[in-house]
């Protein structure tokens, strides 16, 4: 990254869901140079740094077929100069869209997971050793040290607007989450869960834990929205679908299906439920995914490919 990641003012959206202009601002983490962008290339400095480090020839790591965290890392592999293995959940779709055409793009070596999870066939893949030595990325690129990249981002925006009350963000694999509310503290930050783990506040509250603030942010201090999972991760429920559209008519900001889509519909619900009020500053966090919109079924066509 050359610096910080833009602020931008959101005043139609803001109005549109009942709070005052300038209450809202975005940070832009979405526009981060590489490779499409998005929050998983902050972590990507801290987990790839650590296998240049370990003299890797390779990178390994896991996700849905329309993960933002696997198209960054093939990304990051190439502007490195290591191999990185992708191992995505399921099948082989028809056709490469979205995510997965810049995975290829980007030289990634795909391996399909089939009925076997993507975590198993990444264990066999790495004993193998069919790609030499190699660096493993956990999912979601998210650990106790990557993390510490969402604690730096807090201070960037700490100088940004520096009356901050609310940061509303996506909870996937949870490291985004744990390192601003390390940075910012856990009554300022509003995660809404997306469903990519079995529970989102667990899975703060562990990489808290793992970071030295277990006893300081425990999971009842969190504040984690489960109500924008709906049927699961991979399903576009009805208010992501309004949210992401409303965005995009008052101010033609994009959003994904699966994360930010998401977390903008927990911002709406928030502040009709009140959690948060006119005359709060709240900062919604992008953190990218647009690829995933032309992957996802709902918006790419009969003809595209299976659910994520």
């Amino acid at each position: 990254m050359s610096g910080p990641t833009p602020v931008d003012l959101a005043d139609r959206l803001a109005v549109a869901i009942g709070l005052d202009a300038g209450d809202l601002l975005i940070k832009r983490d979405d526009l981060i140079g590489l490779g499409g962008g998005g929050n998983k290339a902050r972590k990507l400095q801290i987990t790839m740094g650590e296998a240049l480090r370990s003299g890797a020839d390779s990178v390994l790591t896991t996700g849905a077929p329309q993960s933002n965290h696997a198209r960054l890392t093939a990304a990051a592999a190439a502007r490195v100069g290591l191999r990185c293995v992708l191992v995505l959940q399921g099948d082989a779709p028809p056709r490469s869209l979205g995510n997965v055409l810049l995975d290829q793009l980007f030289g990634a070596h795909i391996v399909w997971s089939g009925d076997e999870s993507a975590e198993t066939v990444a264990d066999h893949l790495q004993t193998a050793g069919s790609f030499g030595s190699i660096s493993r990325i956990p999912f979601g690129g998210s650990s106790a040290a990557s993390a510490k990249a969402y604690i730096d981002a807090a201070g960037e925006l700490r100088n940004q607007v520096l009356d901050v009350r609310h940061v509303v963000v996506a909870v996937g694999s949870g490291g985004t989450m744990a390192g601003l509310v390390s940075g910012l503290g856990a009554e300022v930050v509003l995660g809404v869960d997306c469903g990519a783990v079995p529970d989102g506040r667990a899975t703060v509250a562990g990489l808290l834990a793992a970071m030295g603030h277990g006893d300081q942010y425990p999971a009842e201090s969190l504040r984690v929205d489960r109500s924008q999972i709906g049927a699961g991760y991979e399903h576009l429920t009805d208010g992501t679908r309004a949210a992401l559209t409303l965005a995009a008519e008052r101010e033609g900001l994009l959003l994904d299906p699966t994360y930010t889509g998401r977390a903008c519909s927990g911002l709406v619900d928030a502040v009709a439920r009140g959690d948060i009020r006119p005359g709060e500053r709240t900062v919604f966090l992008h953190t990218g995914g647009l690829p995933g919109l032309f992957g996802h079924p709902a918006f790419a066509g009969p003809d595209a490919d299976p659910p994520v």
